[in-house]
């Protein structure tokens, strides 16, 4: 399987450029859906896309107090939620946490999250037909699934390299 997108970028990957076609593409999704692209909804995007590690909403938060008032946690939460629907975050159920989507994908498309046990970046791969034969399986056993996500720990090729 070949990826137009590295799970993981590199370490010295032109970091401003990933956020700015990120907030770009957020834009543009928010446009064609008619959704509105708030000011708190864009600052909660941007503190996601400040590094590709998961960030816990409380860690969100602090990140937005530094440049703002600090914002109450439902609005945070109700930015979250957005950002979710419209498929430009993703929740990392085993951190609680949230990660901005670097991919261009569809929203309802199946991803595996691979989690780095060292440096805790997080990379994202297509994983449809994993999902079809879980969903299949489940089914088989009389199961209706409603949301899958799959979680990968290891070390990423970058954190490898430095060991």
């Amino acid at each position: 399987m070949t990826l137009e997108k590295p799970a993981f970028p590199a370490p010295d990957h032109d970091h401003d450029r990933c956020a700015a076609d990120a907030i770009t593409h957020a834009e543009r999704v928010c446009a064609l859906r008619a959704q509105k692209f708030t000011p708190i909804r864009r600052q909660v995007l941007q503190a996601l896309l400040a590094s590709h590690r998961p960030l816990g909403a409380y860690e969100i938060i602090d990140a937005l107090a530094r440049s703002m008032p600090r914002p109450a946690p439902i609005t945070v939460y109700r930015a979250l939620d957005f950002l979710m629907a419209n498929g430009l975050v993703h929740r990392i159920e085993s951190r609680n946490a949230f990660l901005a989507c670097a991919h261009d994908h569809d929203d309802a498309a199946m991803v595996a999250f691979l989690i780095c046990d060292r440096c805790g970046a997080v990379g994202e791969i297509p994983a449809a037909p994993v999902a079809k034969s879980l969903n299949a399986a489940a089914r088989a056993s009389g199961f209706v699934p409603k949301l899958s996500v799959l979680e990968i720990t290891g070390l990423c090729a970058h954190c490898q390299k430095a060991a």
